[in-house]
């Protein structure tokens, strides 16, 4: 009997143990979860030349190299107050601020070959606006352009700078200034239309600007009927300009184009006519000495010299803003030619790196070089203080306009260059 109990014990827990063994279990409720868009990662820009990087709190870097010291002062000076108020204009781009850092053209090859140097070794330098003289750009301009920089210049006229033919050493390369095809045939005009001149001489210093200029004079003063009596050559040092002039006046000109710079053309000014033969001679020098230094060099033997020169009666409405500018910064009116060349040379710069740089998450600015060189070279109606400008392919922006100024006793007096023209081709 106790046996048959023990059994039935047995048997009911099994089975209760089957019971619960076959008892099927509720399913797990899933957590529900939110699924994000994976966020594409970032990637800088490529370039061909390469890509500049700004970091988040760094400013944007350009430089000028312009002539700022000896006799030629005035012309660079102009210039970097023209960009540093279009920095004052821009104040930034993308969020960075804008710095410059200047450095001196010296108006020379040699001088082109030192800042050309040293702007080309400098990795944080996104443009250049330079150089003042085309001496000094013929230099400077391949090594610049070889570091992957573009380059923008003011003041360049020397026509070999944007001719079709100049070569890869260029290839970045671009100016605001007037092709001197240009200044030199509205000078030529005037001397044989206003002045009525059959006989000229010309004298330059052996530099690309000078010497360029003096003979795109000569070739369209000689198509227009006048006869070139001379063509003769000082050096930008010389101070003795009588026996230059003595030549010149064997061949008894009745005017001499001298498109040279302060120092020399002081000299010519004021010596000309005290040589026998050239008491009535007319003079006429161009933009490399129309600056407040070549009056106070020249003296009163600046009184009646006449200047071509960019047209400032011509240029747009905001020039006059521009001037009330300069005069509250700089507490005088503009000093030589090329302010507002530089003004517009480096708006165009700023504007052309506002369309290519590429901010990245952290506010790290990328600027492609090839690209922004690109960018310039597509420049296309901007209004500028100068004019509408547009970049032709070989790196000429200007919308040039050029006229004729001649100095009063007023503007020796006081210093103070003429600015409205005595004639002007349109």
């Amino acid at each position: 009997m106790r046996r048959f109990k023990f059994l039935g014990l047995v048997l009911a827990v099994l089975a209760l143990v089957a019971l619960a063994c076959g008892e099927e279990k509720p399913a797990a409720t899933a957590t529900p979860t939110t699924k994000e868009t994976p966020k594409a990662a970032f990637s800088p820009p490529t370039d061909s030349i390469g890509v500049l990087k700004v970091g988040p709190n760094e400013p944007i870097r350009i430089a000028s190299a312009l002539v700022i010291s000896g006799a030629d002062a005035n012309l660079g000076t102009d210039s970097q107050r023209g960009i540093e108020i279009a920095i004052d204009d821009r104040k930034e781009i993308k969020g960075h601020s804008i710095q410059l850092r200047a450095e001196d053209d010296g108006c020379s090859a040699e001088g082109g070959q030192a800042v050309g140097t040293k702007l080309a070794a400098d990795p944080a330098i996104v443009a250049v606006i330079g150089t003042s003289c085309s001496s000094a750009a013929r230099a400077a301009a391949p090594l610049v352009v070889k570091a992957g920089k573009a380059m923008v210049s003011p003041s360049n006229t020397a026509p070999f700078l944007t001719d079709a033919n100049r070569g890869a050493d260029f290839a970045g390369y671009l100016r605001t200034a007037h092709n001197d095809k240009v200044q030199g045939a509205v000078a030529a005009k005037f001397v044989i239309e206003q002045l009525k001149v059959k006989k000229a001489a010309t004298i330059h210093d052996g530099s690309p600007y000078a010497d360029q200029l003096q003979a795109v004079f000569a070739a369209e003063f000689k198509k227009l009927g006048g006869e070139i009596t001379a063509q003769e050559a000082v050096a930008p040092t010389d101070t003795d300009m009588r026996p230059v002039l003595t030549k010149i006046a064997a061949g008894k000109p009745e005017l001499i184009y001298y498109p040279i710079f302060v120092a020399a053309g002081g000299h010519v000014t004021s010596q000309a006519r005290s040589v026998s033969g050239l008491e009535q001679v007319k003079l006429m020098s161009a933009d490399g000495t129309f600056a407040v230094d070549f009056l106070k060099a020249a003296g009163d033997a600046a009184v009646g010299v006449y200047h071509s020169s960019p047209d400032f009666s011509a240029f747009a409405a905001g020039y006059a803003n521009f001037k009330t500018k300069h005069k509250a910064k700089y507490g005088e009116d503009p000093i030589s030619a090329f302010h507002a060349h530089a003004y517009d040379a480096a708006t165009i710069v700023f504007n052309a790196i506002e369309k290519v740089a590429v901010e990245g998450p952290d506010k790290t600015l990328y600027i492609p070089q090839k690209a922004l060189r690109d960018a310039l070279f597509a420049t296309k109606d901007h209004q500028g203080v100068t004019g509408r400008l547009t970049c032709d392919q070989n790196g000429d922006c200007a919308d040039p306009k050029i006229a004729v100024y001649q100095n009063s006793a007023d503007n020796v007096k006081q210093a103070k260059l003429p600015d409205t023209p005595v004639w002007k081709p349109f």
